[in-house]
């Protein structure tokens, strides 16, 4: 979320810099797991709060969307008041949201800690990549982001088997409320090593003087109304049996999103500091890479609401169960995460081709599955084989992908243009998370009493749905092809966040 750092001038990193290092990971794991744990959680909070479907898409896709509208302004407010603090106070904020979703006693208020929890996540995650650069010499940065790499893939596909586990222990009607809880003792201390062991003032030289044009408040304005605008017809549209207000509103969201394009552009030729620098997308190369993180992590973010909501709501198993259908896909994550870096420096371009290539292959194998299953013979064990291919798959591209997409860009122009993709990542989570709810909900219809007709409606839905995703991966698949071959060793960008 920054510039260019200054190169620090000795390549030895001291014992301090390892433990600031731990500390942020320990924010970024947190971040990260509550993109996925509360997954399984969904059916009991479904049931426990008599939430309406479109609570459920909101539980996730508003969490993604208030993460990816804070990123850039936290980013730029970090360079200039110092990441430390910043980090602190997006990290207590967060701890406080994730108490404040477990003691919701209805949807509106989980929707709302949910959210703010998502901002806070958008305040203290550009801070992490920004100290990780400013703390570490080029030699030791790779392994330092390497490190991150793994931490985002275990995080991310430990989430649904932690919720089942917890969910399994204490319960449905307060297991879900301890998904969220999960985050206390992690944030508590978390912030008391930030206070002891993150650098801070002149310890940690700014990357570059600090622009004196300050945050474009109005454009962050313009986008976040439109991206609204949009995803509150996508998600409760077929809720609402899709009324007129629904297509006024997308056409609104439309309008807000050009608007904010054009306001950019403006200034920019005012010489100011807009949200998303307009000339990166003179790169057509960046303009796709950018689409692909959109796309891509539509695809990957709907996965597990899918399978959670067939398993539990719909085939009747427990959250654990529901979890340990993750476990493949968990375990092909951090094999694929943990071998990503040394295949990108070997193969290039081809092991982001590989991944999302494995990825496709994952969702069609499991859509042909649904298809071809009988509702009440699906386990676990058929979804196996795929979602681990999936899983390696992801892990082979989360980690490198930034970097490749930024390399369509001049290298003055990496701090800026990881930013925006960081931001389309999250967007694209919500986006993902608004259509595939849609999909969902949007045909399933139970057509008689029974569990057989009940697991009949739900997988046909979930059929459906992971089509769609299915689809999303198939069309990052071919942007791949937009992006460089190769990526510069030097080049100071961020990991996937």
């Amino acid at each position: 979320m920054t510039s260019t750092p200054a190169t620090p001038t000795t390549s030895v990193v001291s014992r301090r810099a390892w433990q600031a290092l731990i500390v942020l990971l320990a924010g970024m794991f947190m971040a990260l797991l509550d993109t996925t744990i509360v997954n399984v959680a969904l059916p009991s909070i479904r049931t426990s709060l008599d939430a309406s479907e479109a609570t459920l898409s909101w539980i996730i896709s508003g969490y993604a969307l208030a993460f990816g509208l804070a990123l850039i302004p936290a980013g730029r407010v970090g360079d200039r008041y110092g990441h430390k603090w910043v980090y602190f106070t997006g990290l207590a904020l967060f701890t406080i949201a994730s108490l404040a979703c477990g003691l919701a006693q209805n949807d509106l208020q989980l929707i709302v800690a949910r959210v703010v929890q998502g901002l806070a996540g958008g305040v203290f995650v550009p801070a992490v990549t920004a100290v990780i650069q400013l703390m570490f010499p080029p030699m030791a940065r790779g392994k330092a982001y390497a490190i991150m790499g793994s931490v985002i893939g275990v995080s991310t596909a430990l989430g649904p088997i932690v919720g089942g586990l917890i969910i399994e222990a204490f319960g449905a009607p307060n297991g879900w409320r301890l998904v969220f809880w999960v985050n206390l003792p992690i944030g508590v201390l978390a912030l008391i090593a930030t206070v002891f062991l993150l650098p801070g003032g002149a310890a940690l030289p700014r990357a570059t003087p600090v622009s004196r044009t300050g945050t474009d408040w109005f454009g962050l304005a313009l986008i976040s109304a439109g991206l609204v605008a949009l995803l509150v017809p996508l998600i409760e549209g077929q809720d609402q049996g899709w009324p007129l207000w629904t297509f006024l509103t997308l056409a609104a969201g439309v309008l807000l999103v050009v608007a904010f394009g054009a306001w950019e552009v403006s200034v920019a030729r005012r010489d100011g500091s807009p949200l998303v620098p307009p000339h990166l997308f003179a790169h057509p190369a960046f303009t796709g890479g950018v689409v692909l993180a959109l796309v891509y992590f539509a695809a990957f973010t709907s996965i597990f609401f899918t399978i959670s909501i067939l398993w539990q709501a719909g085939l009747g198993h427990s959250a654990l169960d529901s979890g340990i259908v993750s476990i493949p896909f968990a375990v092909g994550t951090i094999l694929g995460a943990s071998q990503s870096d040394r295949l990108a420096k070997r193969l290039g371009r081809t092991v982001l081709v590989v991944g999302v290539a494995l990825v496709t292959i994952g969702l069609v194998w499991i859509w042909l599955v649904m298809l071809l299953t009988t509702p009440g013979d699906l386990t676990n064990w058929h979804l196996l084989p795929p979602l681990f291919i999936a899983g390696l798959g992801s892990g082979f591209f989360i980690a490198p992908n930034v970097s490749f997409i930024v390399a369509t860009v001049d290298p003055t122009e990496a701090g800026g243009a990881s930013g925006v993709i960081g931001v389309m990542q999250r967007v694209g989570s919500a986006v993902g998370i608004a259509v595939i709810g849609s999909v969902f909900f949007g045909t399933l219809t139970v057509t008689g009493p029974g569990a057989d007709a009940l697991a009949a409606a739900f997988t046909h839905s979930a059929t459906m749905a992971m089509a769609v995703s299915a689809g999303f991966a198939l069309v990052a698949l071919m942007l791949v092809f937009a992006l460089p071959k190769r990526v510069a060793d030097n080049r100071p960008v961020a990991a996937a966040e």
